[in-house]
């Protein structure tokens, strides 16, 4: 259904069972999927893909060119998955040759109100991103990540796997997989543990996360600590998620506890 004070270009792809409200602009490369619903002062341009059962609310813009000084017209996109909600005034820039030209979102993401992504994000699955978060470009944020309200993210920072970030925290170093993180330079305080008993992972693996996290950020020589952990702690599916995070190539340094 697609409501009569709406633009949508002819060349687009639009699934029957989308809902477009009033005053909508859909552009000429524009693809959305099935069940998507758009409520109304919605602008998607672009090149732009956008899945399944999305909720968009009003004054949402995803496509726009990026912010960045360095984009001289180049080709670009947006890739976006299913079951995505993005509130009010919400805004996703496309690619720049930078980044490989593609902002990606995947699945069942929640971007709060004044969400921006920037150019040539990557933002996996279940992530929630609450009011007014920044994301700068080029960043990573992997699944089941929540950033508090306020954030701003630096270019080219990682936030890893279940990690959460304090509300008003300026992120310029990377946060490991289920790390904790705040401040005003972020600095890493601990083990996100409410989210690793919400996402159901064992008081045993817990424990060891733990004790991985006392044998390792204790001093200022983390790569060192790593090093001489015992096989056995290496070898956790977790533990491992966090020492391959640390040795991925990257931009930004990883976010320590301060000392």
């Amino acid at each position: 259904m697609i409501h009569p004070t709406s633009l949508v270009e002819n060349n687009s792809k639009i699934s029957e069972s989308v809902e477009i409200g009033p005053y909508c602009v859909i552009g000429p490369e524009v693809e959305i999927g099935s069940g998507t619903k758009l409520h109304s002062h919605v602008s998607i341009v672009g090149k732009t893909k956008i899945g399944s059962n999305n909720e968009i609310f009003p004054f949402v813009s995803i496509g726009t060119q990026p912010q960045d000084l360095k984009y001289k017209g180049e080709k670009n996109s947006i890739i976006i998955g299913n079951n995505n909600k993005f509130r009010e005034y919400v805004n996703i820039n496309p690619g720049t040759t930078l980044g490989g030209t593609t902002t990606k979102l995947g699945n069942n993401n929640l971007l709060m109100v004044y969400t921006h992504v920037a150019h040539d994000c990557n933002l996996a699955n279940n992530i929630v991103l609450a009011n007014n978060v920044q994301v700068g470009g080029h960043v990573t944020i992997e699944d089941s990540a929540i950033v508090g309200g306020s954030c701003a993210i630096h270019q080219f920072s990682r936030i890893g796997k279940l990690a959460m970030i304090g509300g008003m925290t300026g992120v310029l170093s990377d946060v490991i997989p289920y790390g904790l993180s705040l401040g005003n330079r972020n600095s890493l305080v601990g083990l996100n543990l409410i989210g690793l008993r919400r996402a159901k992972i064992s008081n045993g693996n817990i424990k060891l996360l733990q004790k991985f996290y006392e044998k390792v950020f204790y001093n200022k020589n983390f790569r060192t600590n790593i090093d001489k952990l015992d096989d056995n702690m290496k070898n956790n599916s977790y533990i491992k998620n966090i020492i391959d995070f640390i040795n991925a190539d990257k931009k930004r340094p990883i976010s320590l506890p301060l000392m």
